[in-house]
């Protein structure tokens, strides 16, 4: 891929691809920057809407178990991680994205805790752990999701429920 080549598809001089994008590198990350963010607004929002934190969660698991749309975001993040082993800016944005969805879901499980919803010390490997499952769910893209066992695809809510003390089934699909 060459800057030449996406402003030729995108019907644009390639000047003016470079002028905004020194390399075809800082396109990529920048372009999996924003997929990232937006899929992050999408599904965690940083002002959340009316409802607990346990609503929000359950609301969360629910977009991201199984559903498509978070199948093709968890392609994208398979792909920029393997890719970011070899380009530096897509690395930086990697990590940082990283970075900022650990962060939103641990400050709404570190409100569910401050609500008296949720029991733990630590939110943040709460977080850890719940994102670890979703993505180890998604990098085992090779079954059809009517082929994971209903044990595996709900590992994700079983994790969460057992980390934040709350009783089984506490965050079934709202």
């Amino acid at each position: 891929m060459t800057l030449r080549r996406i402003g030729e598809e995108l019907g644009v001089r390639p000047g003016l691809v470079s002028h905004y994008f020194p390399s075809a590198e800082d396109l990529v990350a920048e372009a999996f920057g924003s997929a990232a963010t937006a899929e992050l607004d999408a599904l965690i929002p940083a002002e959340r809407p009316v409802g607990t934190p346990t609503e929000h969660l359950a609301r969360f698991l629910a977009r991201t178990i199984g559903h498509p749309a978070w199948d093709d975001i968890s392609a994208l993040w398979i792909n920029a991680r393997h890719l970011s082993r070899y380009r530096p800016a897509l690395r930086a944005e990697v990590a940082g994205q990283e970075a900022a969805w650990r962060g939103r879901l641990s400050g709404l499980l570190a409100d569910g805790v401050d609500r008296g919803e949720f029991r733990t010390p630590d939110p943040v490997v709460v977080a850890l752990q719940i994102l670890v499952v979703l993505d180890g769910l998604s990098a085992d893209g090779t079954s059809a999701p009517e082929e994971v066992p209903p044990a595996v695809a709900r590992m994700a809510v079983t994790t969460a429920e057992r980390e934040l003390g709350l009783p089984q089934g506490t965050l079934a699909a709202p």
